[in-house]
């Protein structure tokens, strides 16, 4: 499936960022159609683990139903591998920007991790429209978004950190989130059953939660 226009305006439509860490590359695919059955085919598959880029490459190319991307991106030779493994896109703890550039002179979609003015401002300088905002609940979670629209009303933000089934709801109702990113989902106890069920079952509770905004 090739997915056409800004893949992150896709996702922002799903309103929800899966944090997906495996250890087992085996697992990636079950995961991924666990994902997509559950209303959210999105994965943001992070390179915390050896496992990080084959678990990526596996969902691309065996479930193309999902939106897979890489997180924990510190540096330009893995911004180069989820280019090569298929990912659609890369999200990145803080903000690099020699990883930012590099996305942007290769047409690979990017959402670096800010957190302070400055690096808001360096987003703007680079002309992007989305930002994570990490770590959120560290660093005043509602309350700073709330302050930061202002002055920067011509960015959205992607949550993650501290965000969880409990403030989910608090988060998307802001006006500058365009979704929210965690590993509430697929819930760690799951994946490390190989409850594929409860990763839907929970998929599906979470997109009730975000039809009820309206």
């Amino acid at each position: 499936m090739t997915w056409t226009g800004n893949i992150f305006d896709k996702i922002a439509e799903y309103r929800i960022v899966p944090l997906v860490t495996l250890d087992d590359p085996n697992d990636a695919v079950p995961l991924a159609k666990a994902l997509v059955a559950g209303g959210i085919p999105v994965a943001e598959v992070t390179f915390r683990t050896d496992a990080g880029g084959e678990a990526m490459e596996r969902m691309a190319r065996e479930v193309p139903e999902i939106m897979v991307g890489a997180g924990t991106v510190h540096d330009v030779d893995h911004a180069i591998e989820t280019q090569k493994r298929g990912g659609k896109f890369v999200i990145t703890p803080g903000f690099n920007p020699k990883v930012v550039d590099w996305c942007l002179k290769h047409n690979m979609p990017v959402c670096p991790g800010t957190v302070t003015p400055s690096d808001l401002e360096q987003a703007l300088d680079f002309g992007l429209k989305l930002v994570k905002f990490f770590p959120a609940g560290a660093y005043g979670g509602t309350k700073t978004l709330k302050a930061l629209q202002g002055p920067y009303a011509a960015l959205k933000f992607v949550p993650t950190g501290g965000v969880n089934l409990d403030n989910l709801l608090e988060y998307l109702s802001l006006k500058n989130v365009a979704a929210a990113g965690g590993s509430f989902v697929p819930p760690s106890a799951c994946v490390k059953a190989k409850d594929w069920a409860g990763v839907t079952a929970t998929c599906k509770k979470i997109c009730q939660m975000v039809r009820s905004l309206g």
